[in-house]
């Protein structure tokens, strides 16, 4: 049941986008097309549960283990780097189109403060591994479905004849709070 509330809660209740505002660089910048999005999704939700599973070990059995704590975030940073260094190489042999679809979004992922974000409030929240996992992925699930959305949004709005002053980012901006307030209906649904 906790990993089901833990599920829930981890993509509608708490987005990482949406209600921790954590991500907004990846959420404003590869939103105009879902097909873009759905592939940027997919490259955090495969990153930010391997860098949660490797973050995790190395925080348990390396920094605690010597008392290293304090050099836990640039530990993550390298780990994370290294990580998203992996998918652009895979992402590269496997699928030419979404490696150049994403350009110069995808070294983002490592300066993406929801990744680094979700492995810190792993260890933050002592979760044990498992636990970890599911946060992490179920993160990376509300991360993709809010960007999904958005991209959906900003798709349809680029077929409507809006205002000079409010094409591009004003419309954008104002869409994503919208977007957040509607995210927050779900508050009540799961208390944790």
């Amino acid at each position: 049941m906790e990993y089901i509330l833990i599920f829930i809660s981890a993509i509608f209740v708490n987005n990482i986008v949406l209600s921790q505002f954590l991500g907004i660089c990846p959420f404003l910048g590869v939103s105009k097309k879902v097909e873009t999005a759905l592939g940027m999704s997919a490259a955090v939700a495969f990153v930010l549960t391997i860098a949660t599973i490797v973050t995790f070990l190395i925080q348990k059995y390396v920094l605690d283990a010597f008392g290293l704590e304090y050099l836990q975030t640039i530990t993550f940073i390298l780990v994370i780097a290294a990580l998203v260094q992996m998918v652009e190489i895979v992402l590269k042999k496997v699928s030419p189109s979404l490696y150049q679809a994403l350009g110069v979004f995808l070294p983002l992922i490592t300066t993406n403060c929801c990744i680094l974000g979700v492995a810190i409030l792993v260890i933050q929240k002592d979760y044990d591994l498992l636990t970890g996992v599911v946060y992490a992925f179920s993160t990376a699930l509300g991360f993709g479905l809010a960007l999904t959305l958005f991209a959906g949004l900003r798709e349809q709005m680029s077929l409507v004849n809006l205002p000079k002053g409010m094409q591009g980012t004003p419309i954008a901006l104002i869409t994503a709070g919208l977007l957040a307030m509607a995210f927050m209906g779900f508050s009540g649904v799961v208390k944790i």
